[in-house]
């Protein structure tokens, strides 16, 4: 019994001797704690930049679909809309119009101006 009255006292002696260090790493570990830990204040700025983040992108989704609102609107009710889509994707035209389709020029005659005539390749008239 003499053993374990002689440990509680070394135990107590140390706690009094050792006492201001144990309370100043104990704040440091709170503190520590409160800055990196999962809900400290490096974490609360993450979600607060991730927050305002998801913020901007709702945003821009929200004026996105306001535009697509306003185009199915036209689509629905607008008849220029309609004949504007109707003649570039549905090749349609008017009663009694025609549709001219220009091939696009070929990959080496880009270069060539098509509307001046070439002086080369047709020899000259002369009048008499």
């Amino acid at each position: 019994m003499d053993q374990s009255v002689s440990y509680l006292a070394q135990l107590r002696e140390f706690a009094k001797a050792n006492a201001r260090t144990i309370f100043i790493l104990g704040f440091l570990l709170l503190l520590l704690q409160d800055v990196f830990g999962t809900h400290g204040v490096v974490a609360m700025r993450r979600s607060q930049q991730e927050a305002a983040q998801i913020g901007k992108e709702i945003k821009q989704l929200n004026d996105e679909n306001k535009e697509l609102d306003q185009q199915v609107k036209d689509l629905k009710s607008d008849p220029q809309t309609i004949e504007k889509i109707a003649r570039t994707e549905g090749g349609l035209a008017r009663p009694g119009e025609v549709i001219f389709k220009v091939a696009p020029p070929k990959s080496g005659d880009s270069t060539r101006n098509t509307n001046v005539p070439d002086s080369s390749s047709a020899p000259a008239k002369q009048s008499p």
